[in-house]
Parts: structure tokens; sequence; C-alpha cells
């Protein structure tokens, strides 16, 4: 073979998509080997050529024969269709080439939050994306190809981790907690089984698992398609990577902006950085929790001096689902939200009751109940999962222990949402508690709601409160029809009529469907108005039906609703109140400054909800 053979055959494959050795070919010596130890050396020293690129289609080989001409040395298959249809095979890898280079730039890009998507996202210039072109020309073959095929990767995984934020931004309004969150994948599988059922389910985890997939191979792909198409063409690459990298310190020197997006910007390295120090705070925070569950100003109060202000009363601690202030302050909402309230004052004030309203800023928003529930019967901050945790495995009193621990009244928990084992009920200090299925009820669920509101009221009434020569109650009281998805809803009938639940199988036929519901934000704003009304109808007519001189009824929101509803707002506020027909409850409160009636003014106190126990405890303990 010819020494001009041989650079011929060279030239041709690494012009065919191979990614030279620059180092290997350069120190191959001239003229040294014999005709016969040449084909081994060739296979040491050659570049391997990148099947399906453009100047391989490009090739003026006939088909069906090598690059040096000899007949029958083609491969038949991919390689052979594209020297047949080399246009077609120049189109095919010039649109990949094109489609890696946007999804790269669609990974450096993409914002981890929907709403700050938009077409200024993608026309900026990422400090990332100029460096790793940077550091890939200069490496040598082997570490290059390793750091495209880490980095396609790394930059899969981070890309995915953005589209779980965008998932908890549209219902939590924060970001994924690499250390705390993985228990609510669980929590949001259950959700989906429970509202759209098995399939529903299976379907949808389904998609997001083939979808993360599908990113993180397809990214990596990317990486090194553009690494190959760098170095290939490196004086371009080298000249472009210098251009963008001038760009950016300019752009980022005069801080320009397209609208409110600044065209340089290093939104990858701040993203992780955000991360990273979350991460460090999530490990360091069990350690803070447990310092601040050890103080308890009432661990040491005898039993006989606890809430004495309440003996004899039946008091109810009464969450309803979802209700958050954007229900009473949000335009769209405020006027038929205001006429329930309002109703509600009114006809309790009929019967003989009074009450006053505050606001207390719950822990989350969007969902999280459990947390919610927790930081306010434990006074302390359960802002998440492993606070939780610790808390229902350790001695803390809460509220509702403290009550039992005077023997002066029966706790019951009336727990409609809890459809399976809760053995974290055991730590509320509850005697009984009635989940879903010892109700008694028998009628349909209300999309995720086991028991409609209303008859949720009437079993507490029919298997508690109702009773004769009884002891004082002491109820937590969990109404969940306000739960989202908020589609279908049950309304409110005669309560004589309620019966087992029956009568609900046509109430829920009246309602509507919630995969229609949730194609428009603005339908979904109107049902979830809809059953908050629906959830203060129920207890407000309960308590003017069953309601005595000895009734006190706390009842407050658990957290605001999805930022679907609340229209990107991530405030945490929500209404409680209390109300009581003996009026020395109410003036034991009225330092509080709370406001008149159902409906909190808007400058009423706000209250962290952590804070609520210890003020409640001292507000009806001993006076002196």
């Amino acid at each position: 073979m010819s020494r001009f053979t041989r650079s011929r055959q060279l030239s041709d494959t690494t012009e065919g998509g191979a990614e030279p050795d620059d180092d290997t070919a350069a120190k191959e010596p001239a003229g040294e080997q014999t005709e016969a130890d040449q084909p081994k050396a060739e296979a040491d020293t050659a570049p391997e050529a990148e099947p399906g690129t453009a100047e391989d289609a490009g090739s003026d080989t006939a088909p069906g024969t090598a690059p040096d001409g000899s007949p029958g040395a083609m491969k038949p298959g991919w390689f052979g269709w594209r020297r047949r249809y080399p246009r077609a095979a120049r189109g095919v890898s010039v649109g990949t080439t094109v489609l890696a280079g946007a999804l790269v730039l669609f990974a450096l890009l993409v914002p981890n939050q929907v709403e700050k998507i938009e077409f200024a996202s993608f026309v900026r210039i990422p400090a990332e994306g100029v460096l790793l072109a940077g550091l890939l020309l200069t490496l040598p073959p082997k570490p290059r190809r390793v750091t495209a095929v880490v980095m396609g990767a790394f930059l899969g995984l981070v890309t995915i981790l953005k589209f779980v934020d965008m998932g908890f931004y549209q219902i939590l309004a924060r970001p994924f907690d690499l250390v705390l969150d993985w228990i609510l994948i669980e929590n949001g599988t259950d959700f989906l089984r429970e509202t759209f059922g098995r399939t529903g389910q299976v379907l949808a985890v389904t998609g997001v698992i083939v979808l993360f997939v599908a990113v993180l191979v397809l990214t990596t792909l990317a990486v090194v398609r553009l690494t190959r198409l760098m170095v290939r063409h490196r004086p371009v690459a080298a000249r472009t990577t210098l251009i963008l990298g001038t760009a950016w310190i300019t752009c980022m020197t005069l801080g320009l902006q397209i609208g409110t997006v600044p065209i340089a910007t290093k939104g990858n390295a701040e993203f992780l950085g955000n991360r990273v120090e979350q991460v460090r705070a999530g490990l360091k925070d069990a350690r803070v929790f447990e310092k601040q569950a050890a103080v308890d100003a009432f661990a040491k109060t005898p039993p006989d001096q606890l809430l004495t202000g309440l003996r004899g009363k039946d008091v109810l601690f009464t969450f309803i689902e979802s209700y958050g202030r954007v229900a009473i302050d949000d335009p769209a909402m405020a006027q038929q939200t205001d006429a329930v309230l309002q109703e509600g004052t009114s006809r309790l004030k009929a019967a003989g009751f009074e009450s006053r309203s505050g606001w207390l800023q719950a822990p989350v928003t969007g969902a999280g109940s459990w947390l919610a529930h927790s930081t306010f019967l434990s006074g302390l901050w359960i802002k998440n999962q492993q606070r939780y945790r610790n808390l229902t495995t350790s001695d803390r009193m809460t509220l509702t222990k403290y009550f039992g621990k005077t023997g002066a009244w029966r706790t019951v928990g009336i727990v409609p949402g809890v459809r399976r084992a809760w053995p974290e009920g055991k730590y509320f200090g509850l005697d009984h508690i009635y989940d879903s299925e010892h109700l008694g009820y028998h009628g349909p669920y209300f999309s995720w709601t086991p028991v409609p509101d209303q008859f949720s009221m009437e079993a507490f009434q029919r298997l508690e409160h109702g009773k004769k020569d009884r002891e004082p109650i002491m109820a937590e009281i969990i109404l969940a029809s306000s739960h989202n998805p908020w589609s279908p809803i049950a309304r409110m009938i005669d309560w004589d009529d309620l019966g087992d639940g029956s009568v609900f199988h046509r109430i829920k036929k009246e309602g509507t469907n919630p995969t229609e519901v949730w194609k428009d934000p603005e339908r979904v704003r109107t049902e979830y108005r809809r059953a908050i009304e629906y959830s203060i109808r129920s207890l407000t007519e309960w308590v003017e039906r069953y309601g005595d001189d000895d009734t006190v009824l706390v009842f407050l929101g658990d957290h605001q609703p999805v930022p679907t509803v609340t229209a990107g707002d991530t405030g945490k506020d929500v209404p409680i109140t209390i109300v009581a027909k003996d009026k020395k409850v109410l003036d034991r409160v009225a330092d509080w400054n709370w406001t008149e009636g159902l409906k909190p003014a808007g400058n009423a106190p706000r209250w962290g909800m952590d804070k609520f126990r210890d003020r409640f405890m001292t507000a009806y303990g001993p006076q002196g």
C-alpha cells in the first residue's frame, strides 16, 4: 500500500465523523513500516469513524465499496443506506445535530418554575455552557470523551431536578428538598390512585419514569455528539467559544437584559449552589429541632392547673382543608365567600353564639396538611417530613395530649381522610379515632374526599356529641371536602336526610368532572371557592343545630391552596375563628384583638401557627 493511499484513507476516515486522536496521529513515523506491518499499524493509529455523519454520507465512494474502492468491503444495513442515499443521510445527520444543540441549550437555560418559562429565557448566554465547551476543546481525546459522557449525564440529572421543582412549585410553592422530600413521592402516587384510580396512577408514574430516562439518555448523547462536532471543526469552535465568552462578560458587566431577563446567566451554578445549601441545612435541621422541642413552658404544670377556663366545655378543634386567605381576599372569590361568612355569623348570633377571628401563618402551602396540624397542636414549626417524624416519635406534649392529661375530657378524632393504618395517631393522645371506615358512611367518594363534611359532622354528633350522660369532649375534626382537586363537590341537604350517606350517589352525579375542570384555571378557582363554602356551611349549620352553652369551636384552615388557585401568591396565611355561647370564653381572649365575626379583618393580628398552642393554654389557664 502506498503512503499516498494510506494518507487518503486516514483523511476520508477523519472527515467521515471520527474524533481524531491528534497525539497518536502526530507520533506516527513516516516510511518506517513494511507493507506487511501496515494493516496492524493502521488499526492501532487510525481513529474510528463516527457512524452516521454528514461528511460520511457525502463521500464520492460508490455504494457497496470500501473507501479505497475495493468491492465487497462495505457493510450492509445502515451504513449501506447512508451510501445509497447521501442527501437524505446528510439531512438526517444535520437535523440530529441541530436537535442535539437545541436539547443541550434547553437543558442549560430552562428555569425550574413554569411561571418563569418565556421566550427570553432561551436566548440567553449560559456561562456553564461556554465553560464546558472551552474545557472539552482543551482536553486530550480520552479524557474528553469521558468528560462529555459525565457532563451530559449530569446535565440530564439537573434537568430532571428542574422538572421535579416545577411540580413542587405548582403544588407546594417551593422547590424539591433533596434531603427531606423523598417520602412525599409515595404520598403523591397515593393521591393519584385515590383521585384518578389505579389505572391513572400507573399511567402517570410510567410516563414520568419514561420521561426522566429519556431526558438522561438524550442529554448524554447530545453532549457527546456536539463534542465530536466541535473537535472536527476545532478552529471554528474555539473562535465561537471565545466570542461567546467575551459577549457573556460584556453583557454581565453592562447588565444587559431582554425585558426583565438578563442576557448573561449563570443560573445553573446558582441553582446548584442553592441546592448544596439546602442539603446542608437539611442535615443540620434535626439537631436544631431537637433543641427547640426540649423547651415546653407547660411541661411541669400540674394537671389540675391546665385549661381550667374550659372545664366542663366541649372543645372542638376543626381544620378546614385548604381554607386559606385567598378565599377571603381574592377579588374573584371575596364577594361570594364574604356572603357565606356573613350569613354564618348572623345565623350563629341568632342562635346565641359569638365569634372572633384572626390569622395564622402555616408552615406549608398547597399541601402537607399533617405538617400544619402538628404545628398547630405541638407548638413547634413542623415544616418538613423529617421534623414530623421526629415529633411523632418524641414525648413532646400536644394540645390534645394536655386536654387528655387533665383527665377532664374524653379526646376523640374525626379523620375521614385517613383510610389506612395511622400509627402516628397514638402520638396525638386521642382516646378514640374515627377514620373513613368507622363513620358509618355508605356513599361515594367525591374525588379524593372519602366522606362529605356534612356527613362527618353528623357522624360526630351520632357517635360522640349526641350521647347522653357523657363526659366533656375534646375533638379534633378534619373536614376534607375542600381537599384538592375540588371536583365533584357535595352540596348541603337536609340534615334529617343524610341517613347512611347513600343519598350522595345522586348528588355526585350532579357534580363536575375533575379532568374537565382542571383544563381551565378559572374553573378550578370556582370549584375551590364552592368547596370552601360547603365546608363552612357544614360546620356553622352543625353548631347552629347541635351547639349549646358548653360548645366551644375553634376552626381554621390548615394551609393555602395550590398556586393554580392563589395565582402565584406564595403567602401562607389562613383564617382562624373561635365560636362560643358562653361570654366568659371569649372574654379570656379579648386581648388578642381578633375581629368580631367569622371573617378576620385584613389587619387582624397574625401569628405563626406554632404560637397558638401556648397562647391558647395561657389564656385558658388559671387567671392571676
